[in-house]
């Protein structure tokens, strides 16, 4: 394979050989401040709630966009809010390596499955209101609300200040989906654009940034005492790990999930 080989979306190993050892300079240079012991970590990190201030939607927003050309969209989602804590709360933000998250471009290392601007998001939720083993259903039914705020939403919804592409020339759709791979194919479809071309990945940026809009709106709520759940596990309603719009890949020949 070619060392140049454009991954799936459009970054040389070259690109990623430079974030890694970005990311390796950063430890050297004490950006990820690592405590004295496990037992301390695991006191500092394991306590849910995490502690949160509430952020400006935008500045966030604007954060996740310039940074997916970095980190794509679950990298970004996350640093975009995490960094902004780290500063704000420090604590347990300090030990999380943010730019790890960049796995999970284009689906999870580009295999299309969850986008992963809602994987970010499920990252943000559960480490800030705590997973459901922690005693709360909190994280789980935010990151649950998000993705079916997302399959629903005209993406992209948020427009950039300075945008690196013509708005005029990102169309909107609707994916009825979290896959990465049935929302961008979508998208691609109606702007007759391929993947690796300027106006698809400042697409998939643009998106990135409406998801990182639209879940600090809900953890400000949360920080306020205002949040109520606004989604429910689609296993529960379905008896299987399922998205609601089962006809979209099975069409009338929806399984029925056996009972016992």
């Amino acid at each position: 394979m070619s060392k140049k080989k454009l991954t799936a979306l459009g970054a040389t190993r070259r690109d990623l050989l430079k974030g890694t050892g970005a990311l390796l300079l950063g430890l050297t240079a004490g950006k990820l401040l690592l405590p004295e012991s496990s037992a301390q970590a695991k006191a500092i990190t394991e306590k849910w709630p995490w502690p949160y201030e509430k952020l400006d939607p935008v500045e966030t927003a604007e954060l996740a966009y310039r940074g997916w050309y970095k980190l794509f969209c679950g990298g970004s989602v996350v640093c975009s809010i995490f960094s902004q804590l780290r500063k704000k709360v420090g604590g347990p933000y300090n030990l999380i390596p943010i730019e790890a998250f960049i796995f999970a471009e284009g689906g999870v290392a580009g295999w299309g499955t969850i986008c992963g601007s809602l994987l970010g998001a499920n990252v943000v939720t559960n480490f800030i209101l705590g997973p459901r083993i922690a005693g709360t259903h909190l994280g789980a039914l935010m990151g649950s609300e998000i993705m079916e705020w997302y399959c629903e939403a005209a993406m992209p919804v948020y427009v950039p200040k300075n945008p690196k592409v013509d708005p005029k020339k990102i169309p909107h759709t609707v994916s009825d989906s979290p896959l990465c791979h049935i929302s961008v194919g979508k998208w691609m479809k109606k702007a007759n654009k391929s993947l690796k071309s300027p106006e698809r990945r400042d697409r998939c940026a643009r998106v990135t940034a409406s998801v990182a809009y639209h879940l600090v709106v809900l953890l400000n709520k949360w920080k306020d005492g205002k949040y109520e759940p606004d989604a429910e596990f689609p296993s529960g309603e379905y008896g299987i790990p399922a998205q609601h719009n089962c006809e979209a890949c099975h069409g009338d020949d929806v399984p029925e999930a056996p009972e016992s």
